[in-house]
């Protein structure tokens, strides 16, 4: 006898083990089931079995409506990176040549007063004329590295935007630094930097070659970089151009640079012109000269017109052992004003936390790093004379080749130096030695179409932050930390490769 059905029953009685498998069927569990015909019991007047489907759950705070995306924060984020990044570069542009201006014009105002308009010559500044052409040129190298900064940036977040993070990572950053490269002309339309896109150049080949040397397809073509003393060859090449420009071309070397190699080099104009002509087998014509600018200091000396070697030229009555010797301890006293700020301004900033805790041991290094580095430029200095010197008593003759010969061993003394820094002064060298080096086959017609590249600065310094910048998206490893920190610091970590933003459907 059959049970009578209520309103408010539950129809499974009634559909039996077939409307069960049915169910199972379906996907339905017996779970399920039942806790579908409870919730029926919840609405009165509606029997279970014929209940209609609950609405579905309202939608969540955190989730969009279709055709809505996050653009908002993400365009601000973006925008943000772009402003930190050129205000940075700002900061670190103008504070560098901010620092050395300021530096130039206290000694400026030490040295000399200002001149007065009756006392003036031509091409010489006064010192309000060069406070504010300190200022100006501060200014503009702000304006260039914040430029850059904003540009590499604005260029790499807009390429990602548009093209997504993981299809562009391989190639974004190079593009961007390619195109920012030329905010260098912010510094002056008429003013060359050789020198700054040569040593970013080469900057961006040890990168690359770093590079190369982790990769499987170029690793066996850079192994050859991987020289243990690579970087003293490095020295002792540009060592060759560099003092022989002095010698002979001092045209070809930038005017600080000349300057910086007068007054380390020891020697007077007189005495370089009379090693220049016996190198250049031309007749003498400032023995005379010679000979008074050393009775000047004391020495009476006495040339002869038909020397074959400049020894007694160089150092006078002096022989080339004694000369080596006091001409070391001479530089070494020239050499210490040079690296003490070098070493003690980086530890008073840097270290100004450490100095509280433990000045001796930060001093002590600062010291000691400045007795090392003074000793390496008394050390190059007084060689450069010495190894000359030795090769033209050995040979008995002094020609263009034999100097240049004669300055290649120069580069040992940087062994003096920390290996970390052999490769920093060894770059900056080169970059004065290419730079001279071919100034002096533009001078000599070899480079006839030279002439038509009015801004190659440009093109070099662009293509090398181009290497850079794709290096320090890809490779950040070849990086050594302290610069890392920097880029990272000024430019933005930027988002992995794997992050895609939500577009517009």
């Amino acid at each position: 006898m059959s049970r009578p059905r209520s309103d408010g029953g539950i129809g499974v009685a009634t559909g039996g083990p077939s409307l069960a498998n049915g169910m199972l069927a379906n996907g339905d569990s017996g779970h399920g089931t039942c806790e579908s015909d409870f919730r029926g019991l919840d609405r009165p007047g509606v029997a279970g079995a014929a209940a209609a489907p609950l609405p579905p759950p309202p939608p969540s705070p955190l989730t969009l409506p279709a055709g809505v995306r996050r653009a908002p924060d993400e365009e601000w984020k973006r925008l943000r990176r772009c402003v930190e990044a050129a205000t940075k570069g700002f900061a670190i542009g103008a504070g560098l040549k901010g620092g050395l201006a300021l530096f130039s014009v206290l000694v400026r105002l030490k040295s000399r007063r200002s001149l007065r308009p009756s006392a003036r010559k031509a091409g010489v500044f006064t010192n309000e004329e060069a406070v504010v052409l300190a200022l100006k040129e501060t200014l503009r190298y702000g304006l260039f590295l914040g430029t850059f900064a904003g540009a590499y940036v604005s260029v790499d977040e807009v390429i990602a935007a548009f093209g997504g993070h993981r299809r562009t990572a391989g190639w974004r950053s190079l593009i961007a630094g390619l195109i920012a490269g030329p905010s260098m002309l912010l510094t002056g339309p008429n003013t060359q930097h050789t020198s700054l896109a040569i040593y970013i150049l080469m900057r961006a080949a040890v990168l690359a070659s770093r590079c190369g040397i982790k990769s499987e397809r170029f690793g066996d073509v850079c192994r050859p970089l991987t020289w243990l003393h690579g970087d003293i060859f490095l020295m002792c090449l540009a060592s060759s151009q560099i003092l022989s420009a002095y010698i002979l071309k001092q045209d070809s070397l930038p005017s600080s640079y000349k300057s910086f190699l007068n007054k380390h080099g020891g020697k007077d104009a007189v005495i370089l012109q009379g090693v220049k002509e016996i190198a250049s087998s031309i007749p003498f014509s400032n023995l005379d000269k010679i000979e008074k600018y050393y009775k000047s200091i004391g020495v009476d000396v006495k040339l002869d017109p038909n020397m074959k070697i400049p020894c007694s030229i160089v150092h006078g009555n002096q022989s080339c052992s004694r000369h080596f010797i006091t001409f070391l301890f001479q530089e070494y006293g020239r050499a210490i004003p040079v690296y003490l700020p070098v070493y003690l301004v980086p530890a008073l900033i840097v270290h100004r936390q450490g100095l509280l805790k433990r000045p001796y041991t930060i001093l002590g290094k600062s010291l000691l790093g400045t007795a090392r580095s003074s000793l390496f430029l008394s050390v190059y200095c007084a060689s450069a004379w010495a190894w000359t010197c030795l090769l033209f008593r050995i040979l008995k003759r002094c020609n263009i080749p034999m100097v240049a010969i004669g300055t290649f061993p120069t580069g040992l003394a940087l062994l003096i130096e920390k290996k970390t820094r052999r490769i920093e002064i060894s770059l900056y060298c080169l970059t004065r030695a290419i730079e001279s080096f071919f100034t002096c086959l533009a001078d000599a017609g070899l480079l006839p179409q030279a002439s038509k590249f009015k801004r190659a600065d440009v093109a070099v310094f662009s293509l090398a932050t181009a290497i850079i910048m794709h290096c320090y998206a890809q490779e950040r490893e070849v990086f050594r930390s302290k610069y890392l920190n920097v880029l990272d610091w000024v430019f933005g970590v930027p988002l992995s490769p794997d992050t895609e933003h939500v577009k517009k459907s």
